[in-house]
């Protein structure tokens, strides 16, 4: 930081008591108004950070030619290409940083330099996204804000403000139909419809203030950071070395418009292995072997469920059969798990080990089943017997009131 800067800085966090900035731009109208208004919910304000801070100027006088004197270092609007090292005063000091948020890390500006958007600002072009295209200007919000355009929820349309303009990627010939494909996605439902804040977004895959998109070598990384089994799966199959530069992941689930997985990847009319092996070759075999073995299991594991949910129904005991249901599905989804790895044997062995869970489950719920039966019989027979002996009760007493000593008068 300049020492003039510094010094102003460090004024600004000392008088909070009068900020001419403030005070005259309240009494404007419109957009000379419009800061005034937003900056009562910045972050910076809440930490004793005035408008001098950034904009320069002296808050602690009412004369315009003072406040507002270039000798005071007012810089009144920075321009574009100046506000990402403005920021970077504050951000890239830790010095200063660490007095409010002491696990901050203070290399955005580095970052920002080696990403597409710095690359293109270095050299001029002003249309590039800088801090307060993503961050906002002067109501400046913690990211954990829900109403900060960098909140989980919130940051894809903000990416989106830019990136689904085809006006504005015009001259870059960039594709502007990632954000509605994410919107698709199995990823967006997660985070919208699921309320998990931890479901993958755009600042996920390519980064934040180091934005850049993956390359197609890289993107296996990418997706192993969240998918770790898979990735492993992945780099030992025979598909890692002809799918590397492809793209790896996306050759089979697309990048931005993400769908969950299905079995019908594997064989069908929207089988994806399709694309690549005939029907008829050893990988459209082994694809269609896989399928079949996995639907064989997931169907063994419906029947189990259905006789055991019966058998609960009618109060039959099950539950130790319903709890080693859970590890046929645990090896249906090992199973399709697997199928990463791109060798039959890996899938069949899963499927093999729930077939026998599910196999002694269907028993299970069998032979409660038989029990259930029997216990019917067993009360017919009682309430059978019940009945007769209630009939001869009755039979009984009606002889003993229709006999003659039972009619004739006493005494």
């Amino acid at each position: 930081m300049k020492p003039l800067l510094a010094g102003f800085f460090m004024i600004g966090l000392a008088a909070a008591a009068k900020d001419s900035c403030l005070e005259c731009h309240s009494m404007l109208e419109g957009d000379l108004q419009a800061p005034a208004k937003a900056f009562g919910g910045d972050i910076h304000s809440k930490h004793g950070f005035r408008c001098n801070d950034c904009h320069g100027g002296d808050p602690n006088s009412d004369d315009l030619e003072i406040s507002m004197s270039a000798s005071r270092g007012f810089v009144g609007k920075p321009p574009r290409t100046a506000i990402p090292k403005l920021c970077a005063r504050c951000h890239s000091d830790a010095t200063v940083i660490h007095k409010f948020r002491p696990q901050q890390r203070v290399d955005q500006l580095a970052q920002y330099q080696t990403s597409v958007h710095g690359k293109r600002l270095a050299t001029g072009d002003e249309a590039v996204a800088t801090c307060i295209d993503c961050h906002s200007v002067h109501d400046i919000r913690e990211t954990k804000d829900p109403q900060s355009p960098t909140y989980p929820l919130r940051l894809p349309e903000t990416c989106a403000r830019c990136h689904a303009n085809a006006e504005h990627m015009a001259k870059y010939k960039i594709s502007t139909t990632q954000f509605a494909d994410y919107q698709t996605s199995v990823h967006w439902r997660a985070l919208s419809k699921g309320n998990d804040l931890s479901a993958p977004n755009c600042a996920t895959c390519h980064g934040n203030h180091g934005a850049t998109p993956p390359q197609v070598t890289s993107v296996a990384e990418v997706c192993g950071t969240c998918h770790v089994v898979f990735k492993e799966l992945f780099s030992k199959s025979p598909h890692q070395a002809p799918f590397a530069d492809l793209g790896a992941c996306v050759v089979c689930h697309s990048n931005h418009g993400i769908q969950r997985p299905s079995d019908k990847m594997l064989a069908g009319s929207s089988a994806v292995c399709s694309q690549c092996h005939d029907e008829n070759s050893a990988g459209g075999k082994a694809a269609l072997e896989m399928a079949s073995l996995i639907t064989k299991l997931d169907e063994s594991v419906q029947r189990s469920d259905q006789i055991l949910e019966r058998s609960r129904s009618y109060g039959m005991e099950v539950s130790e059969a319903l709890l080693r249901q859970n590890e046929a599905k645990e090896n249906l989804i090992k199973a399709r798990v697997a199928v990463h790895a791109f060798r039959v044997d890996d899938v069949r062995k899963r499927v093999t080990d729930g077939l026998a869970v599910t196999q002694d489950t269907w028993n299970s719920g069998t032979e409660a089943l038989r029990e259930r039966d029997h216990r019917r019989v067993g009360l017919a027979v009682s309430l059978s017997f019940i009945l007769i002996t209630l009939a001869g009760l009755w039979l009984t007493i009606r002889r003993i009131e229709a006999s003659p000593r039972a009619s004739t008068p006493q005494g």
